[in-house]
């Protein structure tokens, strides 16, 4: 028999799953562009403005799958969590709705500008157009990212009658995990972007398709993933310190941690066996976890077996983690490896080495797999709560039967992939197609841009 409650959860994760890759490019591709507008402004030079155009492009494609993506998700709180919305509908409704004007409203109004108003309005204004669309992309982010991680530390309410009431909306927005979360997902897009850059670049290369603006976008996505992956690194060891204080059993899961002990190991490796409560061949570090997470030698995590009945399942969540840190440890390397062969080659692109290319072309969607391991880390982290201590997953869901999600859930899975491959095959076919000339803008010097 089929389990109504997961297939429910299974359908939304499959729906958040698809959605999450498209603001994950288009949040840091809208400051990138905003970048490659200002440097043309700068310089006047015409590779800067075909890389604007270009990317223009790739971000209109991509805003229009988020969109799109991001309505269809919305449904499913009507159709499969009509509890959610009844009980937490005071704090989430308002939230939502903040972000559906800055994402429709600032995003979509501005976003026309900058597609279709250059050389119809000014330098200044279509500059300011795609500060907006990144700054309403960012926006978007702020506001999905304070309900989400209110559920999961939530603060600023009150519960009467079983329904959820804001006491503080201040305490509501910039809840104890909110900051980290935010700093977190920011430089997740902005890693996705650098390896976008990089990739499509790298790409051009190899098949001999490379652009004016090619070496120059390519220098700026390594450059971008260089300075970006040690900052997340950080931010991900304070994120890690402020979810071992609010959500002990999602690090115990994250670690395999049954026992609660003092000096606990970094697993490597580990099966973790849920039947025994035991991992099975485990290799780890000695007093590892320990050292990462307490900054303490000797420090203590709390184990599973202190969260019986009200912990999240471990092995999605086990291995989940080290699909993200391995990903990012792999940026890391390629992108200091990358920036530092380019700069011995004297930053002239075709003489970088071919398997470096490869590499870089490979790992061009490498963002995507990090966040779609990390926000699982996250989603099933939280589990067997929808808001984290306080109102279960399983007490809000419908009463649809199993069959009628299972079918739909089929459905979204097929256009989701279908999506998916086409939106990578439109990416590559545009990345290598011979550039349009650059536009001709009427005025250019007599509204006061500096060469």
């Amino acid at each position: 028999m089929l389990d109504p409650l997961l297939l429910a959860r299974a359908q939304f994760g499959a729906n958040i799953s698809f959605h999450i890759l498209f603001p994950t490019i288009s949040i840091a591709l809208g400051w990138a562009l905003l970048f490659f507008r200002w440097r043309w402004l700068r310089t006047h030079q015409d590779a800067w403005l075909q890389a604007y155009r270009f990317w223009t492009k790739v971000f209109a494609l991509t805003f229009a799958l988020g969109v799109v993506s991001g309505i269809t998700m919305s449904f499913q709180f009507g159709t499969n969590w009509p509890g959610y919305m009844e009980k937490v509908g005071n704090i989430a409704g308002p939230l939502l709705g903040y972000e559906v004007l800055t994402a429709f409203f600032l995003e979509a109004t501005f976003l026309g500008v900058m597609l279709f108003g250059h050389g119809r309005v000014s330098e200044r204004v279509h500059l300011l157009a795609t500060f907006m669309v990144a700054f309403g992309t960012t926006m978007s982010a702020f506001w999905i990212l304070s309900l989400n991680s209110w559920m999961q530390t939530p603060a600023g309410y009150e519960i009467i009658n079983g329904e959820f009431h804001a006491t503080s909306w201040l305490a509501v927005v910039f809840n104890p995990s909110f900051p980290y979360r935010l700093a977190h997902v920011l430089l997740a897009s902005g890693l996705t972007v650098a390896f976008v850059l990089a990739g499509v670049s790298a790409w051009q290369l190899l098949k001999g398709k490379a652009q004016a603006y090619t070496s120059r976008v390519l220098r700026v996505g390594l450059t971008a993933g260089a300075v970006l992956i040690p900052l997340q690194i950080l931010v991900g060891d304070m994120h890690g310190l402020n979810t071992l204080k609010h959500q002990p059993a999602k690090i115990a899961a994250m670690e395999g941690v049954w026992e609660t002990e003092k000096g606990a190991p970094l697993l490597l490796f580990a099966w973790p066996d849920e039947a025994s409560r035991s991992n099975r061949f485990a290799i780890g570090v000695p007093n590892g976890a320990s050292w990462i997470l307490t900054h303490e030698p000797q420090g203590e995590i709390r184990g599973l077996n202190e969260f019986k009945g009200a912990h999240p399942p471990v092995a999605p969540l086990f291995f989940g983690f080290r699909i993200m840190v391995g990903v990012g440890l792999a940026m890391l390397a390629f992108s200091w490896l990358g920036l530092w062969l380019y700069r011995r080659c004297g930053w002239i692109a075709e003489r970088l080495p071919r398997p470096l290319l490869w590499a870089l072309s490979l790992m061009t969607f490498s963002g995507w797999v990090a966040t779609i391991a990390g926000w699982y880390v996250t989603e099933i982290g939280r589990q067997p709560f929808i808001v984290y201590g306080l109102l279960r997953t399983a007490d809000v869901a419908s009463k649809t039967p199993a069959a009628m999600i299972a079918t739909t859930l089929v459905g979204y899975l097929i256009m989701y992939a279908l999506l998916i491959v086409a939106y990578v095959m439109v990416v590559k076919r545009m990345a290598e197609k011979s550039p349009l000339p650059a536009p001709q803008v009427p005025g250019l010097m007599d509204q006061g841009v500096a060469a």
